[in-house]
Parts: C-alpha cells; structure tokens; sequence
C-alpha cells in the first residue's frame, strides 16, 4: 500500500479582484481639490440656472443633461496620456488656423458676423481654436522651456570658466 500522499488538484481558482481595485486605477490620476473645485462650479451653475427661470424645466434638463456630457468627455480626455496630447497640438492647431483662414474667405455670415463655416454641417473653428490654443501654447513652452535651460547652463558654464559641462572643470 503507498502511503505517499497526491497533489493537490490545479484545479484551483485564482482570486479575482474586486471591483473597487479594478476601477481604482482609473481615478488615481485625479486632483482632488481641483475636482471638488469643478463639482462645486457645476453645482452653482445648475443652481443659478434653477433659480434664473425653470419655466417647464426643459432648459434646466438641458442644461443638466450637457453638464452630463461634459463631465464624461472630461473624464474621457483624462484618460490620455499628455505626450499624446502635446502630439496633437501642432495638427490641431494648424487645422484650426486653416479653417478661420477658410472663415474669412468662405463663411457664412449670420447677424452681421462672418463666424461659421459650411462643411456639411455649420461649424465655428474658434470653437477647435479654444482647445488647440492651449495646446499649442503648453508644446510651446514646454519645448522652449527644454532649450532655455541649456541655454541657461551654457551661459553659466561660460561665466564660471568651465568648458564641458557642471561636473568638468577646465584646467
């Protein structure tokens, strides 16, 4: 009789995570203070909107309903990475210099303003400015940002007399 005793079966099932662990990583790159800041704007906003005239209550729905929206685009574009975004940022930028350049040649003027453009659906491209101008402000400066520190460490290598950089001195 053998007296050795078996493995134990692989059938073993691995612990799966919960639900808050799976979706914690998702929020853990939010600024608390400045969410609490934004909830607390959108909450007067909805408020003053409320109080200004809740006729049938369909503007206040409304209002409420693209407050929703927002705040899913919102989550959404939190959700990428910066360097794709500052990837974006010259395109974006480009294309909207290029359509208020087809503004002024084409567009189409309502109350005495040339501001939309028809391009199948009518578009105003200082609304894709008000995106792309930050953008490319922020690419901007986060690249001038890189060359004027080594501009910077040049010029104090220079005064302080050393030819290679911070950690060689010159002879």
């Amino acid at each position: 009789m053998n007296t050795r005793t078996r493995p134990a079966p692989m059938n073993v099932a691995f612990e799966r995570p919960s639900v808050l662990q799976r979706i914690a990583p998702v929020f853990t790159g939010f600024d608390g203070p400045l969410s609490l800041a934004i909830l607390l704007l959108a909450g007067a906003g909805l408020l003053t909107m409320y109080s200004a005239g809740f006729d049938h209550g369909t503007r206040f729905v409304d209002h409420g309903r693209n407050m929703l929206i927002a705040f899913g685009i919102l989550f959404v574009v939190a959700q990428v990475p910066p360097q794709k975004l500052m990837a974006l940022a010259v395109p974006l930028y480009l294309v909207g210099v290029a359509l208020l350049v087809a503004t002024a040649i084409f567009g189409i003027t309502k109350k005495g303003a040339t501001r939309w453009l028809n391009l199948g659906m009518v578009i105003q491209p200082s609304e894709i400015l008000k995106i792309a101008m930050p953008l490319m402000l922020a690419w901007w400066f986060q690249r001038r940002e890189g060359a004027a520190a080594r501009a910077g460490l040049r010029r104090r290598d220079a005064a302080a007399g050393r030819a290679g950089g911070p950690d060689r001195q010159a002879a």
